[in-house]
């Protein structure tokens, strides 16, 4: 089964009050919405990631998110945003490949790869699925002058994310007007067949200002977090030019080293392997070995990363300080967080890049060379 996702996050979020629509407000130390996109990554048997946003912003989204896989404007209904990320599926060519879909909302910050796993089985066995829980409060409906009981004993609380097949859902979506409450109920105007799964209290809504703090304690303390440091250092050489964080940058001299020397993309690639106890940038890359002569630092850093991924952790955020008296970082640092954003696979918010100088003294002082140092912090969902 081959499965894309599209999460929704066209809305405006005014409920929730605040300066910025709700999906950005940092939740458990990033973004709302990079606790799911993170999770549709970061699964195996997810083959595409689409992020519907609103019209006017793709750009800000863009930067933000530089991992996910397509970004495409959302409409003015729920329904239509979905419409435009399924076209964008098609548009991609990942439309020929992927037999299934999940569509999420991007409110709902607590997907894991259980639930995920638990719908691509059900899938199996119905044209649309949905987490979903029992309803346990008692349910009344009140008039003017009285209270009346509600059987609740198969009532349920749907969720996303919702499941179908590719072409059914098109089908129910073309079927249907932009009325629908969801998309279970355009597969059911169509007779398509429905199931639910378990579904789980940290999936809730985030809604009204209230919601932040109750699904923050939900979603983030269920995280096991590791701590790492990494600190490197290259001497100048002969030069006209440095790399730092991917970025050339113009100088009277470069930096010695076996590989392209990029001395931050080092340092924080020792800090990331730091953090999952594995070694040090010279165990996996070692520099006797001749294959790895001018090798661009951007090779060691996705390595990084992608054992990152295997032993099941995300990287929530990391800090590069960078020592030197020349030359100046400050005009390129933009440039060297979205870089180091695009490769981490996490938004530019999540990357801090400082510069400092050690006021003449030492080797730094002297314009010998240049130093960093790097500390990143990984958190694991426990599914």
């Amino acid at each position: 089964m081959k499965t894309a996702a599209i999460i929704v996050a066209a809305g405006s979020g005014q409920r929730a009050g605040g300066e910025l629509p709700k999906q950005l407000v940092p939740l458990g130390g990033k973004p709302m919405l990079s606790w799911s996109l993170d999770v549709f990554l970061g699964h195996a048997q997810i083959s595409e990631t689409v992020l519907v946003v609103p019209a006017l912003e793709i750009e800000r989204y863009g930067k933000a998110f530089p991992s996910a896989t397509t970004l495409v404007a959302g409409g003015d209904t729920r329904a239509a945003s979905v419409k435009a990320g399924l076209r964008a599926i098609r548009d991609s060519g990942a439309g020929d490949l992927a037999t299934h879909v999940l569509i999420h909302d991007a409110a709902r910050p607590g997907l894991t790869d259980g639930i995920i796993d638990r719908l691509l089985e059900a899938l199996s066995r119905a044209d649309g699925v949905a987490p979903a829980l029992p309803v346990v409060d008692a349910l009344k409906r009140a008039s003017r002058d009285t209270l009346q009981n509600i059987d609740r004993s198969d009532l349920w609380r749907v969720q996303t994310p919702q499941g179908f097949a590719l072409d059914l859902i098109e089908q129910a979506l073309d079927a249907s007007d932009d009325s629908v409450v969801d998309d279970l109920a355009a597969v059911k105007q169509i007779g398509g067949r429905l199931s639910l799964v378990d579904g789980s209290e940290s999936l809730s809504k985030v809604t009204y200002p209230e919601d932040f703090k109750r699904i923050e304690a939900m979603i983030a303390g269920n995280t096991t977090v590791r701590m790492g440091t990494g600190f490197d250092v290259h001497a100048f050489e002969p030069g006209d030019g440095v790399i730092l964080c991917g970025v050339i940058i113009p100088h009277d001299a470069k930096l010695q080293g076996h590989s392209d020397a990029d001395v931050a993309w080092h340092a924080l690639t020792d800090s990331i392997l730091g953090a999952l106890a594995s070694g040090d940038i010279g165990d996996h890359f070692p520099p006797s070995d001749p294959k790895w002569a001018g090798a661009a630092s951007e090779v060691f850093l996705r390595k990084a990363v992608a054992l990152t991924a295997e032993r099941g952790f995300g990287i929530s955020n990391c800090d590069l300080t960078i020592i030197c008296e020349a030359p100046k970082v400050k005009p390129h640092r933009e440039a060297m967080r979205a870089k180091t954003a695009d490769i981490l696979g996490i938004s530019i918010d999540q990357v801090s890049i400082k510069a400092t100088t050690t006021e003449g003294l030492g080797f730094t002082g002297r314009r010998e060379g240049i130093a960093a140092q790097a500390a990143v912090v990984l958190s694991k969902l426990l599914r």
